[in-house]
């Protein structure tokens, strides 16, 4: 096999991981761009008793951590998904068959890449979903953290599957 074909063959290999994860990036701006041109900032629109979209921004990372910390988070952050992004391409090219694994290393890429895009364009994430119970609010979240969090659970069973597999 030459180097040539070999490069074929893992660039081929990573295509459906990074396809997985513009679909993911596709969505997430998507959603982002429509509520934000629809609704105002902090206006609940109810869709359910326990459920509101919600447009908000969050300037920090996952609940909202580090919001209010003057700026330097949006950067620290920005590089921590480029970061991310880098280390899960390796890693797809790397395990390229392994499809439980490289399904959740790409739905956390395009998750991060999601925020991250948000954070470059506007300073700070778009943030719509808001799930509550009486007047307790879950934080609200979109599309890229959703897929960020699916993506970390399957991970977490796909070691446990492993694990499992080698006893």
């Amino acid at each position: 096999m030459t180097a040539r074909t070999m490069t074929k063959q893992s660039s081929a290999s990573l295509a459906p991981w990074l396809g997985v994860a513009a679909i993911v990036i596709l969505f997430d701006q998507l959603t982002k761009i429509a509520v934000a041109r629809v609704f105002a900032y902090g206006e609940p629109h109810a869709l359910t008793s326990f459920f509101n979209l919600l447009l908000v921004y969050n300037r920090g990372a996952a609940f909202s951590f580090l919001a209010a910390a003057g700026g330097w988070q949006r950067w620290a952050f920005t590089g921590l998904g480029v970061v991310a992004t880098i280390v899960i391409c390796y890693l797809l090219k790397k395990h390229a068959a392994q499809r439980l694994f490289c399904t959740a290393l790409a739905l956390i890429m395009g998750g991060a890449i999601g925020n991250v895009i948000d954070r470059l364009a506007y300073g700070h994430v778009i943030d719509f979903l808001d799930f509550h119970v009486n007047t307790w609010h879950w934080p609200a979240f979109n599309l890229a953290d959703s897929a960020i969090t699916v993506g970390a659970v399957l991970l977490v069973f796909d070691e446990l599957r492993r694990v499992r597999g080698t006893k």
